[in-house]
């Protein structure tokens, strides 16, 4: 009886557990998504709300605080508020056609958004839980390691039982690693996947914004919808190279052009570079032969680097914020690449440990960019290592193989 009792109280305080979890999901849905239509309204005529950034804005905050339920719920509730409110014909929930692409843009990077949030949320949430697991079973069996070998020192009769401790705890260690190489996965995605997913959401409301003047700009909107549709798929691209690399498959090489790749990279970095007050100068050998490696790969090293240099630079104000990218034959068999900021520098203490995961000086840093840049460029035959400027900042280098076939 009373264990049926106890079983039945551990019940009751689950399930009621969960209806509070829920009934506060389901209120911050909806508290965030009227905040966002009062701000709209209220600000409309003071800062543009052609991009409906508080509803986005509402979404994020019930997923991040509220579950992936009460994101669902927050996109529903927005995407009625902004048919009934802001589309026409006005406090209806019918779309007429002109504006029918508006809102099935709005809800449907309200869906990603709210999406990836969510799977970000879950991703950091089991690295950290892979972290904390690593850590307590290193602890407990260093613990335990030491308490053997002070039997060790005390009895020489015990040295079989120590033995098979060490072994349990070698097995024990084995599985945390794997364990680390899970959460190691997670943490690379959310990090290489970040950048494209951003590109996504800000030409939907570039889309978003020519498609409502009038008349519509219908060539800016293609343009904006072509670059989600590239984005997306080098979104997809990164996940399917991170996912090889863990998993040891062999890089996808082909022959590559180094002076075209870093260009193609720099103008995608260059709206960031001007954000952040960043000169970004491209200097190349005319002597350039044809490197072999993976495309997307070497894409990703130069985005992370690129952009750990204009981050650098960011609280620069006594010098010039230049950042160059350089290509030039290191010998007849390698191209290297690289690239100097003018920014803080690294500490000489944490040189030799920039490359290690999990390893960051940056507050909102994870610690996997270059640890999974070094990855990369060793996979595709070359090196990834960082110098002192003689005056100011880092230079970043990496070498890559000539294409010996051309």
């Amino acid at each position: 009886m009373g264990t049926q009792s106890g079983s039945s109280g551990a019940a009751g305080t689950s399930e009621k557990r969960r209806l509070v979890s829920a009934m506060f999901s389901i209120g911050l849905a909806v508290v965030l998504v009227a905040l966002a239509w009062a701000a709209t309204i209220l600000l409309r005529n003071i800062i543009s709300t052609e991009g409906l950034v508080f509803f986005y804005t509402a979404v994020v905050v019930s997923t991040w605080y509220g579950g992936r339920w009460g994101g669902v719920l927050a996109v529903v509730l927005a995407a009625l508020t902004v048919a009934y409110f802001f589309i026409p014909p006005l406090h209806s929930f019918s779309v007429n056609r002109e504006s029918l692409p508006v809102y099935v843009e709005f809800a449907a990077s309200s869906a990603v958004v709210g999406w990836f949030s969510s799977w970000r949320r879950q991703a950091e949430a089991e690295l950290r839980h892979a972290r904390d697991e690593l850590q307590r079973r290193v602890e407990e069996r260093t613990a335990e390691l030491r308490r053997t070998n002070e039997q060790l020192l005390a009895e020489i009769a015990e040295r079989k039982r120590a033995e098979d401790a060490y072994y349990e705890a070698q097995a024990e260690l084995a599985r945390v690693t794997r364990i680390s190489a899970l959460g190691a996965l997670a943490a690379s995605i959310s990090h290489e996947v970040n950048q494209p997913l951003a590109a996504v959401v800000t030409n939907a409301d570039a889309c978003s914004m020519w498609l409502s003047v009038d008349p519509p700009n219908l060539d800016e909107a293609r343009a904006a919808v072509d670059s989600i549709a590239r984005e997306g798929t080098r979104a997809s691209d990164v996940v399917r190279r991170i996912r090889a690399m863990f998993t040891k498959s062999a890089p996808e090489r082909t022959t590559l052009d180094v002076d075209a790749m870093v260009r193609e990279v720099a103008a995608l970095m260059e709206p960031e570079a001007v954000r952040n007050q960043v000169r970004l100068q491209i200097e190349s050998a005319d002597n350039l032969r044809p490197a072999a490696g993976d495309r997307v790969q070497l894409q990703q090293v130069l985005v992370n680097l690129i952009q750990n240099g204009i981050e650098a630079m960011r609280d620069t104000t006594d010098r010039p914020r230049r950042l160059v990218v350089r290509s030039e034959m290191r010998s007849p068999d390698e191209v290297l690449v690289a690239v100097r900021d003018a920014g803080v520098g690294i500490d000489s203490k944490n040189q030799r440990r920039i490359f290690d995961p999990f390893f960051t000086t940056k507050p909102q840093g994870m610690g996997m960019g270059l640890n999974i840049s070094h990855s990369m460029v060793e996979a595709n035959g070359g090196r990834l290592w960082a110098t002192p400027n003689s005056d100011f900042g880092t230079t970043f280098q990496f070498t890559l193989p000539v294409d010996l076939t051309r």
